[in-house]
This record gives structure tokens, sequence and C-alpha cells, in this order.
């Protein structure tokens, strides 16, 4: 037995003590519905990890996410609903499936051939199962909402359902924003939500178009945002100042000028 198959079944003997009658009150306590929150913290936290490119931190919380899909599949093996092994043989098998080219020694020549490959042998799985899938049927409504309405879009332009170029989708988001223009001025909440939405789904399509990830687009921002935010901070600070002493005009000229000014991330200090 290899090492890594040694630690491996260390953890998930570790995981069936935690939920065994004398083992720790709080694991033995969850249920599917109220560890999937913990799911999401770590994957959050590992893609935190990946984008800070800290190879500890990434190790560690890989270690992490791990430790939350045994835990989580042991619920369910306790239930007799399914295995660990269940888990493994479901997913070799679809990936084998799915890479043809690589494991049936198939040809692909474009990476828009791969791209229908995929999405066919997708099809005549979905065919197989009881319930017929509708083309957003794999989507999750639990993602992001910036990163799961360009995946909608993503999908629906594979079936034709898209802008013939970037202007279109420019445009489109342009009359959306005008009719925002047009909600505020009404003062209607429901209507204004309801026009903010449409725009920004309308942006996403424009991130499509333009071949831009929104969501990392978006993450990006914020953390330039957030940089620029806590260095005029720290030099209100110094100062003695707080935000709410300096007039509007004055705000907004401390913040262009800290634009411009060289500094190092105040996060560091």
């Amino acid at each position: 037995m290899t090492r890594t198959a040694e630690k491996f079944l260390a953890l998930l003997e570790i995981v069936t003590r935690l939920r065994a009658p004398d083992g720790c009150p709080w694991d033995r306590k969850q249920t599917p519905q109220t560890f999937k929150q913990y799911l999401v913290e770590e994957t959050h936290e590992l893609l935190e990890a990946i984008n800070d490119d800290n190879p500890s931190h990434i190790c560690e919380e890989l270690g992490d996410l791990l430790f939350q899909v045994i835990f989580l599949n042991n619920l369910y093996q306790e239930k007799n609903l399914f295995t660990l092994f269940d888990v493994i043989d479901s997913i070799t098998a679809k990936m084998i499936r799915r890479h043809p080219h690589v494991f049936d020694n198939q040809t692909v020549e474009t990476e828009q051939d791969l791209h229908r490959q995929w999405q066919s042998i997708k099809s005549r799985e979905n065919a197989r199962k009881e319930q017929p899938r509708h083309t957003l049927a794999s989507i999750p409504k639990s993602l992001p909402a910036l990163r799961r309405a360009q995946r909608v879009a993503d999908r629906v332009a594979r079936e034709g359902f898209d802008w013939p170029n970037l202007s279109g989708a420019l445009g489109k988001a342009g009359e959306e924003f005008q009719e925002l223009r047009e909600a505020l001025s009404t003062g209607n909440r429901e209507q204004i939500r309801e026009e903010l939405g449409d725009l920004l789904f309308a942006l996403a399509v424009v991130a499509r178009k333009a071949d831009i990830d929104g969501e990392e687009a978006l993450h990006d921002a914020t953390n330039k945002f957030t940089t620029r935010f806590l260095s005029l901070e720290k030099k209100m600070l110094d100062q003695g100042k707080r935000f709410a002493d300096l007039a509007p005009d004055a705000l907004l000229d401390a913040w262009q000028r800290n634009k411009t000014e060289p500094r190092s991330s105040p996060e560091n200090d």
C-alpha cells in the first residue's frame, strides 16, 4: 500500500470515528443541510489561497476541502444511500466516457469540435436519466449571481440564442442602463430592483462576448477599490481626520489624488 493510500484510509477512519456514538457531539449532529455551508466556506478559502498563489496555504485548504467531501459522503453512506466507492466509480466512468479522444482513440480537430463532442456526450447521458433535463439544468442556482448569469448566457449562446457581436450586447446594456435611470426617477423599489438586475445580467453578457470572466473582473475591481480605500483611510487616520470631516468635493479630490500616488498595500502595513 502506498503512503498516499495509507493516509487516505486514515482520514476515512477519522471521519468514521468523529461520527461514532462516542465521537464528537458537533460532528455527530451534522446533516447534509447543516454541513453544506461549511463546504461553501472551505471552497471560498481554497479559491482565496489560489488567488494568493500560496502553495502551502493551497495545500492546507485542499486538505480541508477533501475532508468536507469525505465527511459529506459519510452522512449519506450512513443511510446506505451510496458509498465512497460509488462516488469514485461514478466520476471515473464519467471522465473516461467524456474523453473518448483520450481513452478511446477518437480524434478531434479543433476546440470547437471538442466542445461539441462534450455536449453531445452530456446530452446522451441526460437522455438516459429518468427526468429529461433542459438546456440550463446543469447550471446550479446556488452559484454566485454574476457567475451564474454568465454561465446561463454562455449556455444559451451555444444553442444559437446570442448577439451577433459585442456591439449588440453593449447596445442592450446601454438600453438597460437607461431603463434603470427611468426606474430610479419613479422611486418604485420593485421596478428599480428589476431594472438593476436586468442591467447586471446585460453586463454579464457583455463580459461573455468580450471573453472576460465577469466574476474575476469584479473581484479584481473590488480588490483595487479596497486597496485604495485602505490607503486613503490610513492617511486620514495619520492626520487625525475622518471621512465624515471632509466635504464631498474635498473627499473626491482626496480620492483622486490617492489613486495616482504610489503606495504599498495597506493590508500589509
